[in-house]
């Protein structure tokens, strides 16, 4: 017989997000108060860890590459979602926090969350290997997407400001679309086999049972309803999230960095996890496929909410942001060009980067 706790513990994915739901419900009928306030918080938590659960559980029945790509959608789903979510909320005076939120992923996940991989794999492991036959082409895909959203805007002439026109806007989408979709075919279809373990050694979880079809169908009735959740409770809770920025004194853009942390915490774990487990392909699948879903589906999105209700949108940098961010391609280019090895090293390295772009963005 199954103990209270162990039943709880496989109930929980399914709980959490109806809880949300509920909460949600509460808030919408004009329910407040800081109680509320922070139900509300951990059922946000909740609700993203949940989906990640879903998704994973989703991903094992259809297999790699492909489960790293339901992943990654997943948390680009919900990052898209609070974005806009948050925007709607605030107007003209969000007009940068998708720029600041892309920037955050972009830096959290190609330092922070392959530093850390690097890092911890190398202290258990001395050296661990990955393909750089996909670490290539996807790292090439997110510089130029980077590029193109976030350092261009700030040297265009055609209107005052890091902004773009409503045409270039329109270019740069579709360039993001199209970008992420032929990486999606170049992985999943044409060259699969570059994102699989080098040598062809399978990952440990490939041994596992995948789950039912059942069961993968009400996993993603759940991956729904808490994606549903995390968009509504991340309206809700805006308010408090800016209100405690403001009382810090700290910069608007640490609220795009608090949004991006919140989504990629779970992924960041997987990723973790994965390296110490002695399957970094795995880790830089995850890494480098949510960092070019991030622009690529999350641009499209945002720019035709914000052309059509006609919000304003920031977009370029300011020159410290670009020379970390070009620091931070470099790196990644030296690391993918060590002939897909890691070290100790290159994770020192590259968690150096992620703390300075913490502490300047605290301490500009």
């Amino acid at each position: 017989m199954a103990s209270p706790t162990r039943a709880l513990g496989s109930l929980w994915p399914a709980l959490v997000p109806l809880a949300g739901l509920a909460l949600l419900a509460a808030a919408m009928v004009g329910m407040s108060g800081a109680l509320l306030g922070g139900a509300c918080g951990l059922a946000l938590i909740g609700a993203v860890m949940a989906a990640v659960h879903h998704a994973e559980v989703v991903a094992h029945r259809v297999g790699e590459p492909f489960g790293t790509l339901v992943l990654a959608l997943a948390v680009t789903a919900i990052e898209s979602s609070l974005i806009v979510s948050v925007m709607l909320a605030g107007g003209e005076n969000k007009a940068a926090l998708p720029r600041d939120t892309m920037f955050a992923t972009v830096m959290i996940i190609a330092n922070g969350v392959v530093g850390a991989c690097v890092l911890l794999g190398a202290l258990r492991h001395r050296e661990q290997s990955f393909r750089i036959e996909g670490a290539g082409p996807a790292l090439a895909a997110l510089a130029t997407l980077a590029t193109l959203v976030l350092v261009l805007p700030a040297y265009t002439v055609s209107v005052a400001g890091p902004r773009y026109t409503p045409s270039q806007l329109g270019f740069v989408a579709a360039s993001s679309l199209t970008v992420w979709c032929v990486f999606v075919f170049f992985q999943t279809v044409r060259h699969r086999d570059y994102f699989l373990p080098p040598g062809g050694v399978p990952d440990a979880g490939d041994h596992a049972e995948p789950p039912t079809r059942a069961r993968a169908t009400a996993s993603f009735a759940l991956l729904l309803a808490a994606l549903v959740a995390v968009v509504g409770l991340s309206k809700v809770l805006s308010p408090w999230i800016e209100d405690a920025v403001d009382r810090a004194g700290w910069p608007p853009a640490v609220v795009g960095i608090a949004i991006a942390l919140l989504v990629l915490l779970p992924e960041s774990l997987a990723a973790i996890r994965s390296a110490l487990a002695d399957r970094l392909q795995t880790s830089m699948n995850l890494a480098f496929g949510s960092a070019l879903a991030t622009i690529g589906l999350t641009v499209p999105v945002v720019v035709t909410v914000c052309i059509v209700l006609r919000i304003p949108l920031v977009l370029g940098l300011d020159p410290k942001e670009i020379v970390l961010l070009a620091l931070t391609f470099l790196v990644c280019t030296i690391g993918v060009g060590s002939g897909g090895r890691t070290s100790l090293m290159l994770g020192v390295v590259q968690l150096v980067i992620f703390a300075a772009f913490l502490f300047l963005a605290v301490v500009p």
